[in-house]
């Protein structure tokens, strides 16, 4: 949903290219042309749209993200560096962000010709189309979530108001307007689209007035939201904007030179392009195949394209075959999700699964603890990867390489390094914390064995498979006299509303990708109103303690205290999210807090979304690096190569990234 150093970026460059050698160095071997690079791939999912200000999908954003430039853009590392605007500051309480445009970047057309020059209004547009209701955009909540940008929001609800009106047949301001249930329609106040918190005072500044201090504002930026766009051409193609490739303006790395969909899609470099020089390959050629996951394997061997996925079924012979055991690697680790195993505090659940026993058990702490020193996450991760399965592995809420605050990554800060360093699982801890938890509930009045609901999505490849793991794994550790897991599948459409959303669980694996480029993202599924684990409903005064204590470590006392929590009003702290102007002592603040929810196992954290096995004649450490916004879509920084790494090679060049990326953050 959201998230500089050149001479290190261009050290890592080098050392790439040197480690690559002996793959063939950087040359196209099936470009044709006398040295023109083209990269080949196949696809099967066509877009919904090239309209870049409407769509919330990766698939749309993969066009959207190589043909228009944001105001910043990252490098290898993940650092923020320039890219529309050459230059940024902010006020001292960074509510007010002013940036200033590069001169000489050119609209052009699909055929490459000039249109007009990009200037501060284009981004004047951008955020009265995106926050009139009436454009849907589905990344619209950027305006207003995390950061908060002036009247955004207000706007928005105005114009959704007139939508109403509209689709109903009532005047703006009756007070009798209702929609066709009866419901009444509010009356909202009229805003004006100038008063939306986006400026442009004159050609080349952009100035970005928010509603409460935002320090990660950057980071919001690389959504497609908040692109560009050309105001008169915008306003002459109307509701066709987006439909195809010659109803699009193009001021990025590349044009969307040829569109059919479902035949191909052509990306062709910008010949104006304002940092061509960075941009190494100069055209990317797709074709589109219903079978192209099935295929793509083959057309690689046989040349046709320059990619390819790789299924974990096939890996064994392939490693073994000498024609592809050393093309193969992996992709970079995808943290755009973390996965956790989440305890329900407020089940909802049918009463032949006990939820009322289960709420005496969900709120002892030895109960939860013996449950995550219990559970054997690697064993459960086999399903996705019988290789590698403790690559997957996530031993926080936010995920390592995630974030970064005072020159280090968030999971390394004290109160989160003993997590990022070890393992909870602990086998002997386990049975420790089950005795004394059967000691506690037996007093409480909890009946044995205590029945664990653990639902799954059916269509969700390998979830049931990892839930069996997982019930054979703590039974046979904790005993079926203390528990019994019982793995039940849930509907295959509308699983989160009929199962999370409407509490029918106990214990089950919940993920959440996160916005931007901060700590606070993370802590959305445990706050109030959250449709994650309700801790905050429980009547339990301990359980009831601990979140209090929790959303007060986050929010501050004020905060705490005008949610009607138990806390000292005289206490004074300082939340986390109220620290803005220090960034060690706001990432120690949030590290704190998310220490407080894994000491007290309220979560036990799991997996990251992933990665996958591929033959690639791309290298995936060059290209923009955030599991945010639209960096990862981009081509810029990366070439192209004869042939693919090896696994040895890509482990090589990641232990090398790391390396590097850690001294990049630490300048």
């Amino acid at each position: 949903m959201c998230k500089n150093k050149r001479l290190l970026a261009l050290l890592l460059a080098g050392a790439m290219v040197l480690s690559l050698a002996g793959c063939g160095g950087s040359g196209n071997s099936s470009s044709g042309d006398g040295g023109s690079s083209v990269y080949r791939t196949l696809y099967s999912s066509e877009v919904t749209t090239l309209n870049y200000l409407t769509s919330g999908s990766t698939n749309d954003w993969s066009i959207g993200a190589n043909v228009v430039d944001s105001l910043i853009e990252y490098d290898k590392y993940g650092n923020v560096i320039p890219s529309l605007a050459e230059s940024w500051e902010s006020n001292d309480d960074m509510t007010e962000w002013t940036f200033h445009i590069r001169k000489g970047v050119k609209w052009v057309d699909k055929d490459g010709k000039e249109v007009a020059d990009v200037t501060a209004n284009d981004w004047v547009t951008t955020a009265q189309y995106v926050n009139d209701a009436r454009n849907d955009s589905d990344n619209q909540y950027m305006y207003s979530t995390g950061s908060v940008v002036t009247n955004a929001q207000a706007y928005y609800d105005y114009t959704a108001y007139l939508l109403d009106c509209e689709t109903y047949g009532f005047e703006e301001g009756d007070p009798n307007a209702v929609d066709d249930e009866g419901n009444p329609i509010e009356v909202v106040e009229p805003v004006d689209p100038d008063s939306i918190g986006v400026k442009a005072p004159d050609d080349y500044t952009v100035v970005i007035s928010l509603d409460q201090p935002c320090p990660f504002f950057l980071s919001v930026l690389s959504y497609t939201t908040f692109m560009p766009v050309y105001g008169p051409f915008l306003e002459k193609v109307g509701d066709q904007f987006g439909l195809d490739a010659d109803n699009l303006l193009y001021c990025g790395a590349y044009i969307l030179s040829s569109f059919e969909p479902q035949q191909e899609r052509v990306l062709t470099k910008n010949p104006t392009y304002w940092d061509k020089d960075n941009v190494f390959i100069d055209e990317i050629r797709e074709t589109y195949n219903a079978e192209a996951s099935s295929i793509s394997l083959q057309m690689y061997l046989d040349g046709e394209v320059d990619g390819a996925s790789i299924d974990t079924n096939l890996l064994d012979s392939m490693l073994q075959d000498e024609k592809t055991k050393d093309l193969i690697h992996t992709t970079r680790r995808d943290i755009q999700y973390s996965y956790w195993y989440m305890f329900n505090f407020d089940p909802q659940f049918d009463e032949v699964y006990e939820p009322e026993n289960w709420k005496i058990a969900v709120n002892n702490l030895n109960f939860r603890k013996s449950l995550m020193a219990g559970l054997d996450r690697v064993r459960a991760l086999t399903v996705y990867d019988p290789y590698n399965p403790e690559n997957l592995l996530s031993n926080t809420v936010t995920p390592a390489t995630f974030a970064v605050g005072g020159g280090k990554d968030f999971t390394q800060y004290d109160a989160l390094k003993p997590y990022s360093d070890g393992d909870s699982f602990d086998e002997a801890a386990a049975v420790e914390y089950r005795d004394k938890a059967r000691a506690e509930l037996e007093a409480a009045g909890c009946t044995f064995p205590i029945k664990v609901l653990v639902p799954y999505n059916p269509i969700t490849p390998n979830w049931d498979h990892e839930c069996q793991i997982v019930e054979q794994q703590l039974e046979g550790l904790l005993g079926t006299d203390f528990i019994d897991i019982i793995v039940e599948a849930g509907p295959e459409t509308g699983f989160l509303a009929a199962v999370r959303r409407s509490g029918k669980y106990a214990f089950m694996s919940c993920n959440w990708g996160a916005d931007y480029a901060d700590p606070l993202t993370w802590t959305e599924p445990f706050t109030l109103d959250s449709s994650y684990n309700a801790w905050f409903k429980s009547e339990d005064p301990t359980t009831k303690a601990l979140f209090a204590q929790w959303y007060e470590m986050v929010y501050g006392t004020e905060a705490a205290v005008a949610a009607g929590l138990d806390v000292d009003p005289n206490g004074g702290v300082v939340g986390a999210a109220q620290i803005y102007d220090d960034e060690e002592a706001r990432f120690e603040a949030f590290a704190n807090a998310e220490a407080l929810l894994l000491d007290n196992a309220i979560v036990v954290p799991f997996k990251i979304s992933g990665y996958s096995y591929t033959i690639s004649n791309l290298n995936p450490l060059e290209g923009q690096y955030a599991f945010y916004g639209v960096a990862l879509e981009r081509y810029k920084y990366q070439h192209l190569y004869d042939t693919s790494m090896s696994m040895d090679e890509f482990n090589e060049a990641y232990e090398k990234w790391e390396t590097e990326r850690a001294a990049a953050i630490a300048e």
